[in-house]
Protein backbone atom coordinates (compact mmCIF):
# COMPACT_ATOMS: atom_id res chain seq x y z
CA UNK A 1 0.00 0.00 0.00
CA UNK A 2 2.47 2.50 0.67
CA UNK A 3 4.33 2.10 -2.65
CA UNK A 4 1.26 2.86 -4.34
CA UNK A 5 1.02 5.97 -2.59
CA UNK A 6 4.61 7.01 -2.82
CA UNK A 7 3.90 6.05 -6.90
CA UNK A 8 0.52 8.19 -6.42
CA UNK A 9 2.26 10.70 -5.15
CA UNK A 10 5.05 11.49 -7.80
CA UNK A 11 2.25 10.98 -10.78
CA UNK A 12 0.19 13.45 -9.03
CA UNK A 13 2.71 15.98 -8.28
CA UNK A 14 4.21 15.65 -11.71
CA UNK A 15 0.83 16.20 -13.40
CA UNK A 16 0.44 19.32 -11.59
CA UNK A 17 4.48 21.06 -12.34
CA UNK A 18 4.21 19.12 -16.43
CA UNK A 19 0.32 21.23 -16.54
CA UNK A 20 2.12 24.12 -15.42
CA UNK A 21 5.33 24.40 -17.55
CA UNK A 22 5.04 21.15 -19.86
CA UNK A 23 6.91 18.12 -19.96
CA UNK A 24 10.45 19.59 -21.14
CA UNK A 25 10.85 21.81 -18.62
CA UNK A 26 9.72 19.87 -15.70
CA UNK A 27 12.73 17.90 -13.94
CA UNK A 28 12.39 15.16 -12.05
CA UNK A 29 14.35 17.09 -9.82
CA UNK A 30 11.93 19.37 -9.33
CA UNK A 31 8.90 16.72 -9.15
CA UNK A 32 10.72 14.53 -6.44
CA UNK A 33 11.48 18.08 -4.66
CA UNK A 34 7.57 19.05 -4.84
CA UNK A 35 6.33 15.57 -3.02
CA UNK A 36 9.31 15.17 -0.64
CA UNK A 37 10.11 11.82 -2.52
CA UNK A 38 14.11 10.77 -2.74
CA UNK A 39 15.52 10.40 -6.16
CA UNK A 40 16.38 6.41 -5.88
CA UNK A 41 12.53 5.90 -4.92
CA UNK A 42 11.76 7.72 -8.58
CA UNK A 43 13.69 5.15 -10.21
CA UNK A 44 12.14 2.26 -7.86
CA UNK A 45 8.87 3.29 -9.86
CA UNK A 46 9.95 4.44 -13.64
CA UNK A 47 12.71 3.09 -15.70
CA UNK A 48 12.81 6.67 -17.25
CA UNK A 49 11.34 10.34 -17.09
CA UNK A 50 9.63 9.22 -20.42
CA UNK A 51 8.28 5.89 -18.44
CA UNK A 52 7.01 8.47 -15.84
CA UNK A 53 5.28 10.87 -18.29
CA UNK A 54 3.26 7.86 -20.18
CA UNK A 55 2.16 7.24 -16.54
CA UNK A 56 1.00 11.04 -15.67
CA UNK A 57 -0.53 10.41 -19.00
CA UNK A 58 -2.72 7.85 -18.09
CA UNK A 59 -3.28 8.47 -14.71
CA UNK A 60 -5.05 12.36 -16.15
CA UNK A 61 -6.56 10.22 -18.92
CA UNK A 62 -8.36 7.73 -16.50
CA UNK A 63 -9.94 10.33 -14.49
CA UNK A 64 -11.00 12.91 -16.84
CA UNK A 65 -12.69 9.28 -18.62
CA UNK A 66 -14.65 8.87 -15.16
CA UNK A 67 -15.79 12.76 -15.40
CA UNK A 68 -16.57 12.27 -19.32
CA UNK A 69 -18.83 9.26 -18.47
CA UNK A 70 -20.49 11.59 -15.55
CA UNK A 71 -21.48 14.45 -18.02
CA UNK A 72 -21.85 12.20 -21.18
CA UNK A 73 -23.33 9.05 -20.34
CA UNK A 74 -26.12 10.41 -17.77
CA UNK A 75 -28.92 8.95 -19.33
CA UNK A 76 -31.78 10.91 -17.04
CA UNK A 77 -30.33 13.86 -19.26
CA UNK A 78 -30.98 14.56 -22.99
CA UNK A 79 -27.95 13.75 -24.53
CA UNK A 80 -27.55 17.59 -26.32
CA UNK A 81 -27.92 18.53 -22.67
CA UNK A 82 -25.06 16.61 -21.64
CA UNK A 83 -22.91 18.48 -24.12
CA UNK A 84 -23.54 21.40 -22.92
CA UNK A 85 -22.97 20.39 -19.28
CA UNK A 86 -19.65 19.18 -20.65
CA UNK A 87 -19.03 22.55 -22.24
CA UNK A 88 -20.28 24.32 -19.24
CA UNK A 89 -18.00 22.43 -17.04
CA UNK A 90 -14.95 23.34 -19.40
CA UNK A 91 -15.30 26.64 -19.34
CA UNK A 92 -15.50 26.36 -15.18
CA UNK A 93 -12.40 25.20 -15.31
CA UNK A 94 -10.52 27.43 -17.58
CA UNK A 95 -11.67 30.53 -15.55
CA UNK A 96 -10.58 28.28 -11.96
CA UNK A 97 -7.20 28.09 -13.72
CA UNK A 98 -7.17 31.87 -15.01
CA UNK A 99 -6.43 30.57 -18.68
CA UNK A 100 -2.86 29.11 -17.25
CA UNK A 101 -3.31 25.24 -17.98
CA UNK A 102 -6.21 24.25 -19.99
CA UNK A 103 -6.27 20.23 -21.31
CA UNK A 104 -3.29 18.41 -20.11
CA UNK A 105 -3.77 16.00 -23.11
CA UNK A 106 -3.92 18.84 -25.37
CA UNK A 107 -1.16 20.69 -24.15
CA UNK A 108 1.11 17.27 -24.23
CA UNK A 109 -0.10 16.75 -27.60
CA UNK A 110 0.87 20.10 -28.68
CA UNK A 111 4.42 19.96 -27.36
CA UNK A 112 5.42 16.05 -27.26
CA UNK A 113 3.71 15.14 -30.90
CA UNK A 114 6.83 16.13 -32.90
CA UNK A 115 9.38 14.62 -30.32
CA UNK A 116 8.44 11.52 -29.43
CA UNK A 117 6.07 8.40 -31.14
CA UNK A 118 5.56 6.91 -28.07
CA UNK A 119 3.86 9.92 -26.77
CA UNK A 120 2.29 10.40 -29.77
CA UNK A 121 0.86 7.41 -29.53
CA UNK A 122 -0.42 6.99 -26.15
CA UNK A 123 -1.61 10.53 -26.19
CA UNK A 124 -3.82 9.39 -29.71
CA UNK A 125 -5.39 7.20 -28.07
CA UNK A 126 -6.37 8.91 -25.42
CA UNK A 127 -7.81 11.02 -27.64
CA UNK A 128 -9.38 7.91 -29.53
CA UNK A 129 -10.91 6.93 -25.77
CA UNK A 130 -12.89 10.58 -25.32
CA UNK A 131 -14.45 10.41 -28.80
CA UNK A 132 -15.82 7.24 -28.19
CA UNK A 133 -17.42 8.71 -25.31
CA UNK A 134 -18.81 11.48 -27.26
CA UNK A 135 -19.30 9.23 -30.14
CA UNK A 136 -21.76 7.24 -27.48
CA UNK A 137 -23.55 10.52 -26.53
CA UNK A 138 -24.43 11.24 -30.39
CA UNK A 139 -25.27 8.39 -31.30
CA UNK A 140 -28.12 8.84 -27.97
CA UNK A 141 -29.00 12.10 -29.83
CA UNK A 142 -29.64 10.18 -33.19
CA UNK A 143 -31.77 7.84 -31.61
CA UNK A 144 -33.95 10.31 -30.54
CA UNK A 145 -33.80 12.71 -33.50
CA UNK A 146 -32.40 15.65 -31.84
CA UNK A 147 -29.97 15.94 -34.59
CA UNK A 148 -29.84 15.19 -38.34
CA UNK A 149 -28.09 12.70 -39.45
CA UNK A 150 -26.31 13.77 -42.10
CA UNK A 151 -22.84 13.08 -40.32
CA UNK A 152 -22.05 9.72 -38.40
CA UNK A 153 -21.66 10.68 -35.05
CA UNK A 154 -18.52 9.17 -35.35
CA UNK A 155 -17.02 12.14 -37.43
CA UNK A 156 -19.13 14.71 -35.10
CA UNK A 157 -17.09 13.49 -32.29
CA UNK A 158 -14.38 14.03 -33.76
CA UNK A 159 -14.84 17.18 -35.22
CA UNK A 160 -16.09 18.12 -31.92
CA UNK A 161 -13.13 17.39 -29.59
CA UNK A 162 -10.85 18.52 -32.22
CA UNK A 163 -12.44 22.07 -32.07
CA UNK A 164 -13.21 22.03 -28.53
CA UNK A 165 -9.46 21.49 -28.12
CA UNK A 166 -8.90 24.29 -30.08
CA UNK A 167 -10.54 26.33 -28.38
CA UNK A 168 -9.38 25.46 -25.15
CA UNK A 169 -5.93 27.03 -26.97
CA UNK A 170 -7.41 30.25 -27.87
CA UNK A 171 -8.78 30.56 -24.86
CA UNK A 172 -5.23 30.32 -23.49
CA UNK A 173 -3.97 32.34 -25.54
CA UNK A 174 -6.46 35.25 -25.56
CA UNK A 175 -7.22 34.76 -21.56
CA UNK A 176 -10.94 34.33 -21.99
CA UNK A 177 -13.31 32.14 -22.20
CA UNK A 178 -14.68 34.13 -25.77
CA UNK A 179 -13.53 30.73 -28.13
CA UNK A 180 -15.28 27.95 -26.01
CA UNK A 181 -18.73 29.83 -25.83
CA UNK A 182 -18.19 31.05 -30.13
CA UNK A 183 -16.91 27.02 -30.70
CA UNK A 184 -20.41 25.40 -29.15
CA UNK A 185 -22.95 28.36 -29.91
CA UNK A 186 -21.77 27.54 -33.99
CA UNK A 187 -21.34 24.18 -33.20
CA UNK A 188 -25.62 23.51 -31.95
CA UNK A 189 -26.51 26.38 -34.63
CA UNK A 190 -24.90 25.10 -37.24
CA UNK A 191 -23.90 21.65 -36.57
CA UNK A 192 -26.19 19.79 -34.40
CA UNK A 193 -29.53 20.67 -35.84
CA UNK A 194 -32.80 18.61 -35.54
CA UNK A 195 -33.97 17.04 -38.86
CA UNK A 196 -35.66 19.00 -41.58
CA UNK A 197 -39.18 18.11 -41.29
Amino acid sequence: MKNNVTRDKLIDSGALLISQQGYNATGINAVLKTCGVPKGSFYHYFASKEDFGLAVIERFASRYDETLVALLEDSDTAPLERLRRYFAAGRAYMLECDHTTGCLIGNLGQELSGQSATFRDALNLVFQRWELRFAHCLNDALARGDIDTHTSPEALASFILTGWEGAILRAKTLKSVDPMDQFEKILFQQVLTPPTP
